[in-house]
């Protein structure tokens, strides 16, 4: 009796061996099953600054993997060309006269869900690593070490849940090595994961580490065709942005010099620039940093000297879009390698395989293209963004796909792909049919826009807009009524507002009607519109109050 017995408890524990050893394959099979999320995104990244879509500017070898690897979005875009606004989009799924986030100003609606929320309520590890851009605590994250609303490039500090850290070095390199030292020691490794992997770069002021400021600067960089624009054929929209290289651009601030070699030529700069440019990244240079810094600092300002006083006004334009684009390309080259060191990191850990990556920018910028920098417009440059995925036996890599796609997309894309089933109403829609090869299940013909910053940074006229593969239509509205409509294959920069030819009455007919249902479709009305310009009124009162 003892001896069956005990055959009876080690049967017992042999089957319960086993059985706990098939649970724990079935868990591990279920973990594969869903793959993890590794979210990148940078800051006014434009297109045409990476190699995959353009290599006039730079080569951009780490990113250009996810297209070879992967697939590439040539008409992704956003629904609100500003930093804030687009990160709301993103999380919620919703355009941002839905969420609040309308501007960098509006109070972001706290009650909509995050896909983060999503994620970790299913299960996930999530965290979040880098800029946000508002909001101290962000929802959904098991772990997060954010910058504080724009955050600096040297020396930066970080929010945690622990509290305020400052770490010394570069932020593309901190936010990298943080990203790593979370995905391989911090996380928990039996669930699946969502890393939102944010850079600050490249956003204004353009501030490159050591090395690249030094390299960068030495390099010339060719001018886009549209860099001496004079807005001919277009609306006062265009005429009267205050984003030109020429006019907006400041020399301290966004171009390096010392305020120290401006004041020697008398020139009649900004008065915000030097003090921008001393309250800045300048101050929190260390005495280590500084020691590479200042030489190049000095070469910038000893050409300014030289060179300036003799200038025309063309030359100048000249001038600051090469020093624009040394220091905006140089923060690029430190994203595309730390890009690299995350992408060699999967591919050592054996996690590629089971990991989509999304490499994207908050929007799009302008890169000197009709005189401009900046974002905010519905023309191309701000309008579209990058979009580069890969996915592993589940993407056809080196594809290109033209759809027409937006940031409103993502949240419902990515809930798909872990089979998270998406709030109703949410607005996108997933482009998993697009990934996976199903062309004939996508049926997006246009896409909808609508930026209000106005009256306010770079004065750029509120509007909203209709944008399919072939037309773009746009209502500037406020203190103009104006409409622009532009032939997106005969006329890709834009150049010439053909809303009055009547060659195009038809197609101004046709896209009038299916704006008006894309506004009904999205909750957008003109009382929603009036809404927001007397949240505008009320501010600019309250500053008039103030002053007075």
């Amino acid at each position: 009796m003892r001896n069956r017995s005990t055959l009876s408890v080690l049967a017992a524990l042999v089957l319960s061996i086993l059985t706990f050893s098939a649970c724990d394959t079935k868990k591990e099979e279920v973990s594969k099953a869903r793959p993890n999320i590794l979210f990148i995104m940078s800051d006014d990244h434009a297109y045409q600054a990476i190699s995959a879509y353009s290599d006039q500017l730079i080569n951009t070898p780490h990113i250009d993997r996810l297209a070879k690897e992967g697939m590439l979005f040539t008409n992704a875009c956003v629904t609100n060309s500003i930093c804030a606004p687009s990160r709301a989009t993103i999380l919620t799924g919703k355009h941002t006269h839905i969420n609040g986030k309308i501007d960098n100003i509006m109070p972001f609606d706290t009650t909509q869900i995050t896909f983060p929320q999503l994620f970790q309520a299913a299960g996930y590890e999530t965290a979040m690593y880098g800029k946000l851009h508002f909001g101290n605590k962000p929802k959904g994250v098991d772990d997060f070490m954010i910058l504080p609303g724009q955050g600096n490039y040297i020396n930066p500090k970080f929010l945690t849940a622990e509290g305020d850290t400052t770490i010394t070095g570069y932020t593309t390199d901190i936010i990298t090595d943080l990203t790593l030292d979370w995905l391989d020691r911090k996380r928990d490794k039996e669930k699946p994961f969502l890393m939102m992997y944010l850079h600050k770069a490249p956003h204004r002021a353009w501030w490159p580490s050591p090395e690249k400021f030094k390299a960068f600067s030495q390099r010339s960089f060719p001018e886009p065709e549209t860099l001496f624009d004079d807005y001919e054929n277009r609306g006062r929209a265009a005429k009267e942005a205050e984003m030109t290289i020429s006019d907006h651009m400041l020399m301290s601030y966004d171009t390096k010099v010392l305020p120290e070699a401006i004041t020697a030529l008398n020139i009649d700069d900004n008065p915000r620039s030097a003090r921008l440019f001393k309250r800045n990244e300048y101050p929190r240079i260390n005495e280590a940093q500084m020691a590479l810094y200042q030489p190049v600092l000095d070469s910038i300002a000893n050409d300014f000297k030289a060179r300036w006083p003799t200038m025309t006004d063309k030359e100048k334009r000249s001038w600051k879009y090469q020093r624009y684009m040394q220091d905006y390309l140089g923060c690029i080259s430190s994203v595309d390698d730390n890009v690299g060191r995350v992408l060699d990191y999967l591919d050592e850990n054996g996690l590629a395989e089971n990991t989509i990556v999304i490499y994207t920018s908050d929007q799009g910028f302008y890169l000197g293209e009709h005189g401009w920098f900046d974002k905010r417009f519905i023309y191309d440059e701000s309008f579209k963004t990058p979009l580069l995925i890969r996915w592993p036996n589940k993407i056809t890599a080196g594809t290109t796909n033209e759809e027409m796609v937006q940031n409103l997309d993502f949240a419902q894309t990515f809930l798909e792909a872990a089979g998270i089933e998406a709030p109703s109403d949410m607005q996108g829609e997933s482009i998993m049919p697009l990934l996976l090869g199903n062309q004939e299940e996508w049926d997006r013909e246009a896409v909808y826009y609508h930026y209000y910053e106005y009256p306010g940074a770079h004065m750029v006229k509120r509007h909203y807009a209709i944008v399919t593969r072939e037309y773009k239509l746009a209502h500037f509205y406020y203190d103009v009524d104006e409409w622009e409509l532009y032939d997106r294959n005969k006329d890709p920069q834009e150049m010439r507002n053909v809303y009055g030819d009547p060659a195009y009455a038809e197609v101004v007919t046709k896209l009038h009607k299916e704006l008006a249902a894309l506004r009904v479709k999205y909750q957008d009305s003109p009382d929603l519109d009036q809404q927001y310009i007397d949240i505008y009124e009320e501010r600019r009162r309250k500053r008039e109050r103030r002053k007075n």
